[in-house]
């Protein structure tokens, strides 16, 4: 299983798909399916009974996931780019946008 290019609190835009262009914070990732929840980003209706916490029940927007070969990590300035690994100054891994070359967090 290798290592994705995105990971939880990422700010991303989909490059395909019905929602191109959108853009978003990722709220979950699961890896082993290599698909991500994106905050505000494919929709979809879901029926719901009425229990506790909605007593009324009906339908409810919610994320679905996307696949994350479909999302680019976005920089500090809004440009999205292709991500890398290198070892910064104490030896760690760290991505880093092969755009600018700047560290991604």
């Amino acid at each position: 299983m290798s290592k994705l290019h995105v990971k939880k609190g990422d700010n991303v835009v989909v490059i395909s798909g019905t929602q191109k262009g959108k853009t978003g914070t990722i709220l979950s990732v699961d890896v082993e399916k290599s698909r991500a929840i994106v905050e505000g980003v494919n929709l979809v209706s879901k029926h719901s009974r009425p229990s506790t916490e909605n007593p009324k029940g009906g339908i409810v927007k919610k994320e679905a996931g996307i696949h994350v070969s479909n999302l680019m990590v976005l920089d500090k300035n809004g440009k999205a780019g292709r991500i890398g690994r290198k070892k910064d100054d104490n030896g760690k891994n760290v991505r880093y946008s092969k755009k600018t070359g700047e560290v991604i967090k």
